[in-house]
């Protein structure tokens, strides 16, 4: 087994966990996590078929609601401190730190890491989101931030600032924790590129027993569930926009259209790999929103120049104010979005934070956290800037379809906001393949990520082992909607938002074991400069 060379040391490791794989099929499995976890899928799916949806998303509606309600605290100061911890270890000499080892070199251009940082983190959100949240928040289509008047200046500063807020620093903390740690563990001490690893510091050798083994189960139904509720979501988007923009009626068929069709790219691209598939697509994402975010400022720009400082000033004078949780007016407000997303973003990290920790091999922990945490929050304010302030704008001059009804269906927010731009239709059909873009780069990083875990860490699963897991997240989205359409996609999502609950406290005990590694890293940077 493991042998170490002092109390907190990896180092010398001989890893043994992969004795317990299973070689057969063109697979490569670690046994008990492969097992475990695809009977627990096959067991859901079969509820489902058994289980009315609605009674299914009632009762998981429930205890995702009692978990928000009853821990709300909790959700919240750990995501301060998640902040707190990242930017203590950007300024201390942890930052010199080299993912992989001093003279790692990075495998990425900084273009392209950051395309995928963005393209698997938040890019689908914000396409989703970028109309619909700052609108929210400015008609109290549910709440207001801070209990703030709505349709005022002050609505419209911090509905800007609290999108930003959501899709910003704190959350970006906690995929950055998972992401350095499972990093520093995978590149610097050469243990498996799985969630248990972070752990051994802390463990020992248990780490390979069956609490490492349910740690990484949860991973993947996690990382499976969530990816599976968002091509549903995403399915279902995608055909109301078509149904929009060429006045189709297109149902439940075109949605598995949709389904099969991001499937099947994402076969194709996950079995050329990172660099081949997620980077090349990741690229083209960048540019194509880039080009969207643009095109959309330049048609908009009066509007877009006043709200880009707006969305600051909201996002700077009010981030103390919307992250602490004790004497809130707003607290159903803060329940139903602040508290949602934290627990949404806790229960992606095991998928994100895996697929960040792959593509960052040669980073130093500064130049990490610092890109992980800034580059996507500016992105953010500038996107919500763009896209929020012109949702904004017409709905306080009654512009188009938002200024005359407000906001209506959330996944037509986007649409009905191009509809009153020139080149409307346009706009739209390009926004359409965008989205689908990224639900194909979103499918391979989870792939790839559910590859890892369940080969018991190894970076490079066999081919067929990518393929299988890329054509179970398209087909768990094509049952949920075939047997109970929205209200089975919400339970799942329900249901997975749950899992942020022990992820909350596998994230605190995280952040000890991340700085017991590095500590036993910092020794042999003692005469390195910053």
């Amino acid at each position: 087994m493991a042998q170490v060379k002092d109390k907190y040391s990896i180092e010398n490791t001989d890893y043994t966990v992969g004795q317990d794989n299973t070689q057969k099929w063109g697979f490569d499995v670690h046994t008990p996590v492969f097992m475990i976890s695809a009977g627990l899928i096959l067991l859901f799916l079969f509820a489902l078929l058994v289980i009315e949806p609605s009674t299914a998303k009632s009762s998981l509606d429930s205890i995702k609601w009692a978990i928000i309600d009853r821990f709300d605290n909790l959700f919240m100061w750990s995501a301060n401190i998640f902040v707190i911890f990242c930017i203590g270890l950007i300024f201390t000499p942890f930052g010199k730190i080299r993912i992989g080892g001093q003279d790692a070199k990075s495998e990425h251009s900084n273009l392209s890491w950051i395309a995928m940082l963005f393209s698997a983190g938040i890019g689908i959100g914000l396409m989703f989101y970028g109309v619909a949240e700052p609108a929210a928040y400015f008609t109290d289509w549910y709440g207001t931030p801070l209990g703030v008047e709505a349709y005022t200046e002050e609505a419209a500063k911090l509905a800007l600032g609290a999108s930003i807020f959501h899709w910003g620093i704190h959350g970006w903390a906690i995929y950055g924790i998972v992401g350095l740690s499972l990093a520093l563990f995978a590149f610097n001490k050469g243990l498996p590129l799985s969630m248990r690893s972070v752990f051994y510091p802390l463990l020992g050798d248990r780490t390979w027993g069956w609490f490492g083994h349910m740690i990484d189960i949860m991973a993947v139904l996690a990382t499976l569930f969530g990816l599976a509720t968002s091509l549903g979501l995403g399915a279902q988007q995608v055909t109301s926009g078509i149904n929009h923009v060429f006045g189709t009626e297109g149902g439940l068929g075109l949605q598995m259209a949709v389904i099969v069709f991001v499937t099947l790219f994402a076969i194709g691209s996950v079995v050329r790999g990172i660099h081949g598939g997620v980077k090349v697509l990741s690229n083209i994402n960048m540019i194509m929103a880039a080009a969207l975010l643009l095109a959309v400022a330049l048609i908009t720009l009066s509007v877009s120049l006043s709200t880009l400082p707006t969305a600051l000033m909201g996002y700077a004078e009010n981030i103390i104010a919307m992250s602490n949780p004790t004497g809130r007016e707003d607290e159903s407000w803060m329940h139903g979005w602040t508290v949602f997303y934290w627990a949404w973003w806790i229960s992606w990290s095991p998928c994100v934070g895996m697929f960040i920790a792959r593509v960052s091999k040669g980073r130093t922990v500064r130049e990490f956290l610092t890109a992980v945490i800034i580059i996507p929050t500016a992105m953010t304010w500038v996107w919500m800037s763009v896209f929020g302030g012109v949702a904004i704008d017409q709905i306080a001059n009654q512009v188009g379809e938002l200024g005359a009804n407000g906001l209506t269906d959330i996944s037509l927010a986007l649409y009905s906001t191009f509809d009153a731009l020139p080149m409307a239709n346009i706009l739209s059909i390009f926004s359409i393949v965008l989205i689908m873009v990224f639900f194909i780069t979103s499918s391979d990083s989870a792939s790839l990520v559910i590859d890892s875990i369940t080969s018991g860490g190894k970076v490079d699963a066999p081919v067929p082992q990518r393929i299988f897991w890329a054509i179970i997240e398209g087909s768990i989205a094509a049952v949920l909607l075939w047997v109970g359409g929205t209200e089975a996609i919400q339970a799942l999502q329900a249901g997975t938002i749950s899992t942020a609950l022990p992820f909350t406290f596998i994230l605190l005990v995280m952040c000890v074991s991340l700085t017991l590694g590095l500590r036993t890293e910092l020794p042999q940077y003692r005469h390195a400069t910053a």
